[in-house]
Formats: C-alpha cells, structure tokens, sequence
C-alpha cells in the first residue's frame, strides 16, 4: 500500500476498449471504447483524479451498500453504533472500504486484482468488530468488464457482510431523461429520508414498474429495488438504451445480488441527472437492521463471493 494516493490509476485495455481502475478503495475510475480516429466513448461515467469524483463514482461498497438508519443495528444479542457518515443524514452510508488504500495483488494488461482486510481490533470503535479479508478482480474479456469479489471471515465469530458497487452508466445522451432503462425486479422499498420504512412495494401498477425498458423522463430515482428477477442462466439484466441510436449497456449481474440502487443523481450539484448509477448489491439498504433482504451472515473462515458484468451494445 505504500504510495498509494487518491490519485493513483492504472490502464487495462482490450481491442478498443479501456478501464481506469485505482488501488485506493478499488475503484472504477472509467470504462470506455476507443475510434480508430481517437475518439473516446464513455460506457461508466467516470473521473481522474480523487479530486475529481463526483457522487460515489465507481465506488466499493463493503461491508454494507447503502443507508444504515442512524448506523446503529443489532447482530447477535449485540447493539452497535456506526460513524454517522452521510453528509445528507444521520445515518451510516457505505462502508469503510472506498477511502482506503488496497493492495494491487496482481496485474496484466487486462486484468487487475486488489486486496484489503478489516481488522476487528481496528473496526470495532467504528461499530464493526468482526476481520474480513477482500478480493476484488476487473477483468476486460470477450468484449465485456467483468468485476468479482471474494469476502472470506477472517474472525473467530459469525459476521454480518454486503457488498454493493456504485457505477454510473451513460449511452451518450446529454441528460439521462433522454434514455430508456429496465430494471429487473419486482418490488421496492418504501422509503422515508433516504432510509427505509420497512416496507415493501409491489411495482406492478406503479410509475416504478421498469421490468419492460421505459423511458425515464422526469422521474427522480433514488430507489432499492428487490427481489431480482434471474433467467435460467443465473442472471439478473438491468440495461440503460438511447433510443435514438439504439445504443445500450446491459449490466448481468448473478445470484449473489439479490437488490439493485437506480439513481439518476440529483443531489450531484454540478452534473445532475448526467448518468444513471445502477448499483448491484448482495443486499438491499439498511439490511443490517432488516437481515431478510439479502443479508449474508458469514461464519468463521467462510466465504462469499459474486460476480457481476458490464455489455456495451454500440447499437
């Protein structure tokens, strides 16, 4: 880890494509195709530079994706209180791994691996006393990015785990209201100050039923969507389409992801509504308190792992 700095990137490419990944948080800085003439296509609306993120690029989201109402939950028999991290309310956001340093474990022109643990002797003033030791590959192959992790419980007691990702996609269009998506799920979670409520919406008959590609328009996403939808092949298919030139992202994620983030970034001052985050989570928000939706409990020396890809349609 010694040197490593917000700004640190490194290049993989294939064919014409190209990804910026960073050792600090394992971050996806960009994905993006390459013309013979030069010309650059953004796939994952991304940055350079630390300095230059804007609302959770790209971000790793472990040990929990999303919201913890008030970062305090129960595991156990025990009580826990999280950092209040959310700059938009009194809750826990996130996870600690996406401003840390990673280890780079391997690297080749298309691939790279990094690694980092949490340490419960360190975790446990910030709420969280359980070791986990994290992997997390990108891949570019056969014409697609591909992104695994592997979270083993390094402790010697049970341990509550997420994992979410936080990219932001683009076709091209100057807003996203220009765009169509599909959201492959079932229901929602009712929410209230950014947190859940504890309840569960059924999308059928809602202005939220994006199973069939719809528009987006005006519609402000900031939504958690659960039970996913997998076809016979183990994969769950969200997909964003410029309707106009046809050209789409399809993002495949497998069973391991059972709760997608739709946000269309309005509260991004700068650049709102530029691109829309489709984040695949292992579990939905705040499941630390709510262990039915997707929580995975991992025992001593256990392991979790998935896996989710990301298919440039040029149209």
């Amino acid at each position: 880890m010694d040197g490593v700095t917000p700004d640190s990137e490194i290049l993989l490419q294939s064919e014409d494509q190209r990804v910026i990944v960073s050792p600090w948080g394992a971050s996806l800085r960009r994905y993006f195709t390459v013309a013979g003439d030069g010309r650059e296509t953004d796939i994952v609306w991304g940055y350079s530079r630390g300095a230059g993120k804007k609302g959770g690029q790209g971000d790793v989201l472990i040990p929990f994706p999303g919201r913890i109402r008030g970062g305090r939950y129960g595991f156990d028999g025990h009580e826990y209180q999280l950092e209040c991290n959310d700059k938009e309310g009194p809750n826990a956001i996130h996870g600690f791994v996406r401003t840390i340093p990673w280890v780079l474990r391997r690297a080749n022109r298309t691939e790279a691996t990094f690694e980092v643990e949490l340490e419960a002797a360190r975790y446990k003033t910030r709420g969280y006393p359980f070791s986990l030791a994290i992997e997390l590959t990108y891949e570019l192959t056969q014409g697609v990015l591909a992104c695994s992790f592997a979270v083993r419980n390094r402790g010697g007691s049970s341990a509550p785990v997420g994992v979410g990702f936080h990219p932001y996609f683009t076709v091209g269009t100057h807003r996203i209201d220009e765009a169509e998506c599909r959201i492959p799920s079932a229901a929602y979670l009712d929410f209230e100050d950014l947190v859940p409520t504890g309840g569960v919406v059924r999308v059928e008959g809602t202005d939220w039923d994006f199973r069939d590609r719809r528009p987006i328009g005006i519609r402000r996403f900031n939504h958690c969507y659960v039970e996913l939808q997998h076809d016979n092949r183990g994969l769950a298919t969200a997909s964003l389409r410029d309707p106009k030139t046809g050209r789409t992202v399809e993002i495949e994620m497998d069973r391991s992801f059972t709760a997608v983030v739709v946000y269309t970034g309005d509260a991004i001052s700068d650049a709102p509504r530029r691109a829309l985050a489709i984040e695949p989570m292992t579990c939905a928000t705040d499941a630390f308190n709510h262990p039915e939706w997707g929580l995975t409990r991992l025992e001593p020396d256990e392991q979790c792992t998935g896996r989710y890809v990301i298919r440039h349609r040029p149209g």
